[in-house]
């Protein structure tokens, strides 16, 4: 027997979403929609399941599908941190267009396989290197996002995990960080932070996560 496919998780850039709720329903008839003020699952005739986690709070009143599209497809006012060892980029974006942005890299030394007392001095070296590019990043986010802070409705971060919490952990960062916490995804990932992969993060955050279930 051939085994079936289970859940997964698909994504699609926010202005796709209508589309592809058009042909959701063309692949497995008219949905019903279940509404809850943190997601919404739809429900097809068939089995068929697609849900949606509702990050900017509610729908408004009405058509929960024409509600769903217009909460993603708005354009907000977001901040940006992308964070490694080595490298950084801060920015604010006006949905998925870039309106400020800084970017930065530092050197910090590999790692050695020597032991004893010269592994031990190359560890003290690389932490030390380690955290001057994360205050140098804080500084940036700090220049950048402060100001910002409230108009800004997200802060969504990519990178490495260990870096982005190292920069939020500075003490005059604590708005952002309850930002984040409030509205924002996971770390995403993105590659070594420059002013290409800058500009287009906005459309890699912006992107629309939708759970299927196993006969969608």
């Amino acid at each position: 027997m051939t085994p079936q496919p289970g859940p997964r998780t698909v994504s699609v850039a926010p202005e796709r979403l209508d589309g592809w709720l058009a042909g959701f329903q063309q692949r497995h008839g008219r949905v019903a929609a279940e509404v809850s003020p943190d997601r919404v699952l739809l429900l097809a005739p068939d089995g068929a399941t697609a849900g949606f986690n509702l990050v900017w709070g509610p729908l408004p009143e009405g058509d929960p599908l024409a509600g769903l599209v217009g909460e993603f497809v708005r354009a907000r006012r977001v901040g940006a941190l992308i964070a490694r060892q080595k490298a950084h980029a801060v920015g604010v974006f006006d949905g998925a267009l870039l309106v400020a942005g800084r970017h930065g890299s530092h050197y910090v030394q590999g790692r050695t396989k020597a032991g004893g007392w010269s592994q031990q001095r190359y560890a003290r070296r690389r932490a030390n290197q380690a955290g001057r590019s994360f205050d140098a990043a804080a500084e940036d986010v700090a220049e950048l996002l402060l100001p910002e802070l409230g108009r800004l409705e997200a802060l969504m971060v990519g990178g490495d995990r260990t870096a982005v919490a190292a920069v939020l952990a500075h003490p005059d960062l604590a708005g952002l960080a309850e930002l984040r916490a409030r509205h924002g995804s996971g770390v995403l990932s993105v590659p070594d932070p420059n002013a290409g992969v800058l500009a287009g993060f906005g459309a890699v955050f912006r992107r629309v996560g939708i759970e299927l279930n196993q006969l969608a």
